[in-house]
């Protein structure tokens, strides 16, 4: 099963990698970031996290031929506390890579394609008990609706909430596919990208997650210290710009005599977005989304 890798030279450029430092790739999937991180260690080590059996098996099998690293089965939302169970404190880069992998994609009785009629299940974490196919046919339909516009921008939740609670139970993906083609029927691009997109949020909780680990990193980064994160859809790159934005800037009150301002210990590398190149998107069509933003903690 094949996994490309996006802006893998990217980020390993923008992690600056120390050959002695501690790595940390908060989402290994199909562990090509962290066999690129490795290739740059000497003394260090990395610490590489998924909640996913297959993207863990499968990365041990890219990596076999290397050392210096932990696998560890978690939701990146542990990261610091796990970290910190290890007696790791502080850390010299972490790596987010938010995008789903390619063999999750590719997968169908993992759900998270419109593509093929399969199970409505959408869990990045199997072991957990919410699926997609029980927020369709238990939520109602004002809380559906939100889901939908919030998570997946889709203008039309409301009708596809409506529809779908007169049209239960759903049970495959082809089930809310056929609802979502009779509403969004004029659309251009697939009627149903945003209700999936909406489905896998909220069955991953994945922006809590995202804001959860963004203030937990900050915390971790050593002086000279860098987080970088690629994502792959508007709001979780809307997060990532306010929260770096947010705790770079220092408010000072207007028409005060201050002389000693302090500045924030940490500074946006990134001022706009790295975008795959051309090659890469024309090789991984997948990538075209895909946006990178890199924070540093200044050093001493």
């Amino acid at each position: 099963m094949k996994h490309e890798t996006v802006l893998k030279e990217e980020a390993i450029t923008y992690l600056n990698i120390k050959p002695d430092g501690i790595y940390v790739d908060g989402t290994l999937g199909g562990a090509g970031h962290s066999k690129a991180i490795l290739s740059h260690l000497k003394d260090g080590f990395l610490y590489a996290f998924d909640q996913d059996d297959f993207a863990i098996s499968f990365a041990k099998e890219v990596l076999k031929d290397l050392d210096r690293y932990m696998i560890i089965k978690s939701n990146f939302r542990y990261l610091k506390q796990r970290l910190n169970d290890l007696g790791i404190d502080k850390i010299d880069g972490l790596l987010l890579d938010l995008g789903l992998s390619s063999f999750q994609i590719d997968d169908a009785s993992r759900g998270f394609t419109y593509l093929k009629d399969t199970t409505l299940d959408m869990r990045m974490d199997q072991h957990q008990p919410l699926t997609a196919e029980m927020i369709v046919n238990t939520y109602d339909e004002k809380a559906l609706a939100r889901i939908f516009f919030v998570y997946g921008e889709e203008k039309n939740g409301n009708r596809i909430a409506r529809k779908i609670v007169e049209n239960r139970p759903l049970k495959t993906t082809m089930d809310l596919v056929k609802i979502c083609d009779q509403v969004n029927y004029k659309d251009k691009g697939h009627s149903a990208k945003r209700v999936f997109q909406a489905l896998r949020i909220a069955v991953n909780d994945e922006l809590t997650v995202l804001e959860d680990v963004l203030k937990d990193a900050v915390s971790l980064l050593k002086p000279d210290g860098r987080l970088v994160v690629i994502t792959f859809h508007s709001l979780e790159d809307r997060m990532v710009k306010h929260f770096f934005k947010d705790i770079t800037t220092i408010e000072i009150p207007k028409n005060l005599p201050i002389q000693n301002i302090d500045t924030s210990p940490y500074e946006i590398v990134t001022k706009k977005p790295i975008y795959p190149s051309e090659t890469e998107y024309n090789l991984n069509p997948r990538s075209k989304s895909a946006k990178l933003r890199v924070l540093r903690r200044k050093p001493l």
